[in-house]
């Protein structure tokens, strides 16, 4: 089978590739920047939990689909379309990514993944996040990277202004880029907020001969 690229590293699709990379200026401008940021920060708070379908593109352009479920703070699991054997889970403090094909399972701390970003309700993004003009008033991009540990790589997290959002907002989706500049785009549809999620939803098996079982 094609080795497929995780969601946690990411190539932009169709729509997410219209963003453009000029960022805010000063003035005015700069203010609704930290407006913009101060929004997504409101987002990223109040979002306990959330489901969604999800469709990923890979540098090659490859796409795989799944579902998604998130609950607050850290908390993950990428469920790929039947006949992917990977599974990707963050329980709050890690992410793991575990292929069945291969029996390897890969760990590694959510903040030094893209994502943390998005799934660390402490963090600031005003302290290392840009906004990015999209051109349109009712799309708000974000990128975020830590200028000090350029290994944890970037993300761009695209919302859409809904005011029956949380914080008036919609995740649309996200590009990241990881420390091996991998880059991959998931998009976003049919989100639900609010919904339960078991703690099921974070465990998983562990494929490996001697391996101790995770659970799920």
């Amino acid at each position: 089978m094609k080795r497929i690229l995780a969601p946690i590293a990411l190539t932009p699709i169709a729509l997410i590739l219209a963003v453009p990379v000029a960022f805010v200026a000063t003035g005015a401008v700069a203010q609704q920047g930290q407006s913009d940021l101060s929004q997504v920060n409101a987002y990223i708070r109040a979002v306990t939990s959330m489901t969604a379908d999800f469709a990923q593109t890979d540098r090659n352009g490859q796409v795989l689909t799944g579902t998604i479920q998130m609950r607050s703070p850290g908390k993950i699991r990428f469920q790929y379309q039947k006949g992917v054997p990977l599974l990707i889970v963050g329980d709050g403090k890690a992410l793991t990514m575990i292929d069945y094909e291969v029996r390897q399972v890969q760990r590694w701390p959510i903040g030094s993944s893209p994502l943390g970003a998005l799934l660390d309700p402490s963090k600031d993004l005003s302290k290392f996040g840009k906004v990015v003009q999209t051109g349109d008033p009712n799309v708000l991009s974000v990128e975020a990277r830590d200028p000090k540990r350029p290994e944890f790589g970037t993300i761009t997290m695209i919302f859409q202004r809904n005011a029956s959002a949380p914080a008036g907002l919609q995740l649309y989706g996200w590009v990241a880029l990881d420390s091996q500049n991998n880059r991959t785009a998931v998009r976003l549809s049919n989100q639900r907020y609010g919904v339960p999620v078991p703690d099921s939803a974070f465990r998983w098996t562990d494929p490996r001969p001697k391996g101790r079982p995770g659970g799920g």
